[in-house]
């Protein structure tokens, strides 16, 4: 009964939802896998009468089974969805009135870790980017501007759209406006403050009103051109691909806890609405150091 069932359902599947090849396929497995685990739970084939009595705690106990056995988030919500597309199948075709699936809540896939730099691959990052050309003007420009991501843990899109009138007097906080428009300040490093100051010497019109960092023709740079230049650096260093302006940012959150910055300080200096979106950074650090305990560890 299960595998004409199966049949029926990818059959419907194809024909009425105009699934796609794979989709059948994929359900299909996925549907088989939910028949086997039901037929096992309750000792017999899954026919019609046993699926129609079957509660949404019998569903969740298939996906907690699916999680025991490594499946991720995304995984799990993939084969709710086949379960929940075969009971309407099931409603269609047979009349079953199914399972309350409504009730199950949809695994959430994680979001992925941010991507930060090493401690030392920054560092050659902001110190030697400038190698990309050989105008001074452009070596200074991009010196500055990835000492001010990594050193302040700017988005690319609030350091170039800044403008010079919007640098701090000395000591200052710099404010910045980011996501939503909510400002926040940053302290300068000195470091920041030498690598800005160095450009200025170079800025086309350094008046308060011009953008702070400016493209070959003195409007404001493009990030496209930023990120070229960036591009270009990782790859005349092998340095990882995914050395990007927003992996200086990361590296910034990342090396501040790192460092033993509190969670709620960070926060404030990223900009972020909400906590939660700081705390990624904690799963950061605790995978280094899970990744430096098996490398190191003679029982790992």
């Amino acid at each position: 009964m299960s595998e004409a069932l199966v049949a029926e359902f990818c059959a419907w599947l194809g024909l009425e939802r105009r699934a796609g090849g794979l989709t059948v396929e994929t359900y299909a497995r996925d549907v088989r896998a939910f028949l086997a685990h039901m037929a096992e739970s309750v000792g017999a084939e899954a026919g019609l009468s046993t699926l129609g009595a079957l509660s949404a705690a019998d569903v969740r106990a298939f996906l907690a089974k699916a999680a025991a056995k490594g499946d991720v988030n995304a995984t799990r919500a993939r084969k709710l969805s086949a379960v929940k597309t075969f009971y309407r199948f099931l409603k269609v075709r047979h009349g079953v009135a199914g399972v309350a699936l409504d009730l199950i809540a949809r695994p959430r896939p994680k979001r992925p870790l941010p991507k930060a730099l090493s401690e030392a691959q920054a560092r050659e990052v902001v110190a030697g980017i400038g190698e990309v050309s050989e105008v001074a003007a452009t070596q200074a420009r991009d010196e500055a501007l990835m000492l001010l991501l990594y050193g302040a843990g700017l988005r690319i899109a609030e350091a170039l759209g800044l403008d010079v009138g919007d640098l701090p007097a000395s000591d200052d906080a710099l404010r910045v406006t980011g996501k939503g428009g909510r400002t926040r300040l940053v302290p300068l490093l000195p470091i920041v403050r030498r690598g800005i100051a160095a450009w200025l010497r170079h800025h086309p019109c350094a008046r308060a009103d011009e953008p702070l960092f400016t493209g070959v023709r003195g409007g404001r740079l493009n990030a496209g051109v930023a990120q070229k230049q960036l591009r270009d650096y990782r790859r005349l260093r092998g340095l990882p691909e995914h050395t990007t302006p927003h992996a200086l940012r990361h590296s910034f959150a990342t090396h501040l806890l790192a460092g033993g910055a509190d969670l709620r300080s960070i926060q404030e200096l990223l900009g972020h609405g909400a906590l939660s979106t700081t705390q990624r950074y904690t799963d950061v650090e605790t995978s280094q150091l899970m990744a430096v305990w098996r490398r190191a560890h003679p029982r790992a």
